[in-house]
């Protein structure tokens, strides 16, 4: 499998990192508007590859020419946050980009799968497909996807079980509006809350764990400038998907049309992802608390799409 990193800040040379060390890809490409760091990145991974028991990948850094007949083509760059900013005030100036980046690809490889990583990501992803003629099933939207993993950990600590084991999603946009359907959550099978009663653990406090998945990320950003280590193991995560024909249910970003009562806007709902990209969109029945929160949630994306003239 051919797959090509657009981008290699932060998460994309971790997501790099992650496919030298597998055994899923044969070719790695890298593209970046600085070269010279692109090709250095990929250099010094070359070096890991003596000592590594991995599928010894063949890795190139270059330009779209390079990326020619791709199977997966990752897009994470774009402009980034600065301290304080949110995800939405990015949407005006990477639309620009990623208009630019999806004709690119789609002129290189036209039968790739996209995966779009650069924020504000749900929008980021229907600008791809509004500027191009990829089908829905070929351009997923990372969405929230990151956020399940968080939200898996923060409850894995509270009941002392493995994250694996944690049954549940982070749905709607990667924003402040994202929510938690509890009514599909479980741990190990069981109810969250009918879990810790018989396990001897406090009940969750469901808002406190809602505010720390959205807050988290902001924390990581404070502390260190960035968020990649997450972001790029949730990439890696749907790249490995794709490459075994999983069939895996993900929370990833979806063009919806008529889903969920939605009509013409990418969300993060549950997606079969497979070999040939976005198989199918699950169906689930919110209560109606949850209902309230896709709304609420569906709305902030309008008005991002209004920002980007969609």
């Amino acid at each position: 499998m051919k797959i090509s990193v657009i981008g290699m800040g932060a998460v994309g040379t971790e997501v790099v990192a992650h496919l030298v060390a597998s055994t899923v890809a044969s070719e790695i490409v890298a593209v970046d508007q600085n070269t010279a760091k692109a090709q250095a990145e990929m250099w010094d991974f070359a070096h890991t590859t003596s000592f590594i028991y991995a599928k010894n990948p063949r890795l190139v850094a270059g330009g779209y020419a390079d990326t020619v007949g791709s199977d997966v083509v990752v897009i994470t760059a774009g402009a980034q946050l600065k301290q304080g900013e949110s995800r939405d005030v990015l949407v005006e100036v990477n639309t620009k980009v990623i208009r630019d980046i999806i004709a690119r690809v789609e002129a290189t490889s036209p039968n790739a799968i996209v995966l779009m990583v650069t924020n504000p990501v749900d929008v980021m992803a229907q600008v791809a497909l509004t500027y191009s003629s990829f089908p829905k099933s070929r351009v997923i939207g990372l969405g929230t996807i990151v956020d399940t993993a968080r939200f898996m950990r923060i409850v894995s600590e509270h009941v002392g079980i493995d994250p694996k084991n944690i049954f549940g999603w982070v749905l709607g946009d990667h924003s402040h509006t994202a929510f938690i359907p509890w009514s599909l959550c479980n741990v190990c099978g069981l109810e969250v809350d009918t879990f810790c009663r018989l396990n001897g653990h406090a009940p969750l406090d469901r808002a406190a764990v809602r505010g720390r998945v959205l807050q988290i990320g902001l924390d990581i950003f404070a502390g260190k400038g960035n968020t990649n280590h997450g972001i790029a193991a949730s990439v890696f995560r749907i790249v490995r998907a794709i490459a075994g024909n999983e069939h895996s249910v993900l929370p990833v970003g979806a063009m919806l049309e008529g889903e969920y009562g939605v009509e013409g806007a990418v969300m993060s709902v549950p997606c079969v992802i497979g070999r040939g990209g976005l198989q199918r969109i699950v169906a689930y029945r919110f209560d109606a608390e949850e209902q309230a929160d896709f709304e609420a949630s569906h709305a902030h994306v309008r008005e991002l799409l209004a920002l980007a003239g969609l």
